[in-house]
């Protein structure tokens, strides 16, 4: 029988059916030099023992609150790891988004991809299938490192990401999820307001729009209910596809605002990802965004399937087939925020 303050944690966690809830053998603590200021960083790693072949790599990010020992996001993209014979990566990338030196900091850009480097090192590393992942404040992370290191990822999936700092710090304010704009206050040393330059610096939309025409193939998820069951609007996300892609793909503030205002689109998808209804769904060169019957959460199955085909140098894939089952899971778990 699960123990009582376990099932406690994952019912405050809105997971339906339990993933693993540790890491998998065979992943480890080690620690390795970032480039960014020579400091060493640690990490939870795991390549398989003697591959046929060199192994897919898989940069999972954590959340805004968690650091690389997280276990509710991303245990289950380790277990992926380990039953594909895939090589991980969970980096710390400064720890807790209150501390000034993360929040998308320039150390947080180096020290991600350090780990990237001494996955290559360590391991043998296709390097046409580098791939990273995350939700909430790692979807803010991926997001990021899409735009800022757009020549190492042959695929990026973020989910219920921040794509702009100052304007989650003015929805929080006031708001029951407060303490966000504290830790952002925090990490700026102010309110984002007065230090708009180095929120936009710490934010995916001004780096999406710089590098628009370098971006590897990004695929942006959102539950519809985000933002009102959950910390982060699902606007973040719609406003992340406005910056990744050109002019006349975007969409306009008056479709954004009728959608955030009654969750409704006009273009509705009958499609499915995983088991979940997909509500709103673009696509334009190397980005499609997603609005999915959800909320502030990640579902790991079908986007790690989704990651699977993608290959560095080809055209994305966007409706293959799944390629593989995460054992003994369901297709949802909660960002752990």
């Amino acid at each position: 029988m699960m123990p009582k303050l376990l099932l406690r944690a994952l019912l405050l966690l809105g997971i339906q059916k339990a993933y693993s809830v540790d890491y998998p053998d065979g992943v480890k603590e080690i620690h390795y030099i970032s480039a960014a200021d020579n400091s060493s960083q640690p990490a939870l790693f795991y390549t398989p023992e003697k591959p046929k072949e060199p192994t897919p790599l898989l940069v999972a990010l954590h959340t805004w609150s968690g650091d690389y020992r997280q276990k509710a996001s991303q245990v289950p993209t380790a277990d992926w790891c380990v039953q594909q014979g895939w090589t991980f990566i969970h980096p710390n990338f400064r720890g807790e988004n209150w501390n000034p030196d993360a929040l998308g900091s320039d150390l947080v850009v180096g020290d991600i991809i350090s780990a990237v480097e001494f996955a290559k090192k360590s391991a043998s590393i296709d390097e046409n299938r580098i791939y990273c992942i995350g939700v909430s404040g790692g979807g803010h992370s991926s997001l990021l490192m899409a735009a800022r290191a757009p020549e190492i990822w042959a695929g990026v999936s973020a989910w219920c990401g921040i794509s702009d700092i100052q304007n989650w710090h003015e929805q929080c304010s006031g708001s029951p999820f407060k303490r966000y704009a504290e830790h952002i206050e925090q990490a700026l040393g102010g309110p984002a307001s007065e230090h708009a330059e180095a929120a936009a610096h710490r934010s995916p939309i001004p780096w999406l729009k710089k590098n628009r025409d370098k971006l590897p193939p990004l695929d942006i998820w959102h539950g519809v209910n985000d933002g009102r069951d959950g910390s982060v609007p699902f606007t973040h996300s719609l406003r992340a596809w406005n910056a990744a892609v050109d002019e006349q793909d975007a969409l306009s503030e008056s479709f954004i605002a009728d959608a955030w205002e009654t969750r409704k689109f006009p273009e509705q998808s009958l499609k499915k990802f995983g088991s979940r209804e997909v509500f709103f769904q673009k696509q334009a060169g190397n980005i499609r965004v997603s609005i999915f019957d959800g909320g502030h959460e990640m579902l790991p199955e079908p986007a790690l399937n989704w990651l699977a085909v993608q290959k560095k140098g080809q055209q994305p894939k966007w409706n293959a087939a799944p390629v593989a089952t995460l054992k003994g899971s369901a297709d949802q778990t909660e960002s752990g925020k």
